[in-house]
């Protein structure tokens, strides 16, 4: 745990070794009323995504990519709704 002063711009310093560790320089600021979170981002969110669906293929649009991926969660709900027994 670290403590550190809030300038009067409002800027916290976040360790060198914590922002190594996490290897990204931007964070998203949850405010939880009790508790400030910072979350680790990445810089470049479109690179990161790209990563995440490597495995439609370099030859799926973006609306394609979404209409897969929602598809994929469709049959997940599908298949706990049945194996709960309410089908």
């Amino acid at each position: 745990m670290w403590r550190h002063r809030i300038t009067g711009a409002g800027q916290v310093s976040i360790p060198a070794e914590v922002r190594h560790r996490w290897g990204t320089s931007t964070v998203a600021i949850e405010d939880e009323g009790d508790r400030i979170v910072l979350r680790p981002v990445p810089d470049d969110p479109v690179t990161a995504l790209r990563g995440a669906l490597a495995h439609l293929g370099t030859d799926v649009s973006s609306v394609d990519a979404i209409r897969k991926s929602r598809d994929a969660d469709v049959e997940i709900e599908e298949r706990r709704w049945q194996s709960s027994g309410r089908a």
